[in-house]
């Protein structure tokens, strides 16, 4: 027999013993880990799912890919919360401005106090139509956040799913959504485990 044809042979039923050992490892943990899950997802994820979640584990690129997605996650999230927190700064300013010509306009009529009504109820009008303009704002720059969170979860999703992740599609269903962070945060912890090499 060629002898390079044999090594070539007992590297190969050598590296697939070190993938059997590691979809072994990875399974087992994986079980563990759903133990711990709340009573109605442990129903969910099977022994079916959870083998077909340590297969695409195996030769580590979804870990690689979860850990970029939390990176752009984390960026994201950075970037949302620095533009609410500039357009919540323009509101405190804006109220803080209508105070000072509030106070100004107020003091001008220690002079004419006859004035004093129509200047407080114009003071009131002025200050009414601030806070339903910054309510209005703020609402939508809320809705604006939240569209901009679920389109990056959609994307994620995609990713995950692409990659052949078991338990990831696009979906907006709380249930699913809830099942599909558990299992993120089970690779997550299973990617900062020492696992057998491939």
């Amino acid at each position: 027999m060629d002898p390079n044809l044999v090594a070539s042979v007992n590297e190969e039923i050598a590296r697939k013993e070190r993938l059997q050992q590691r979809h072994y490892v990875i399974l087992q943990e994986l079980q563990n880990m759903g133990k711990n899950l709340p009573g109605t997802f442990q129903q969910r994820v099977a022994i079916d799912m959870l083998s077909l979640l340590a297969s695409s584990l195996l030769d580590g690129t979804v870990f690689d890919i979860v850990r970029n997605l939390e990176e752009i996650q984390q960026m994201t999230e950075k970037s949302l919360h620095e533009k609410r927190m500039k357009v919540l700064n323009a509101h405190k300013q804006a109220r803080q401005e209508q105070s000072k010509k509030h106070k100004d306009a107020l003091e001008a009529c220690q002079t004419r106090p006859h004035h004093l009504p129509v200047v407080k109820t114009a003071c009131e009008k002025e200050k009414l139509a601030l806070e339903q303009r910054i309510d209005d704002e703020t609402k939508r720059m809320n809705q604006k956040l939240i569209l901009e969170l679920d389109q990056r979860v959609s994307e994620q999703q995609v990713t995950l799913e692409r990659a052949g992740v078991a338990g990831f599609y696009v979906t907006n269903n709380p249930q699913e959504l809830q099942l599909q962070m558990l299992l993120l945060n089970m690779i997550v912890k299973l990617s900062k485990m020492e696992l057998p090499p491939l």
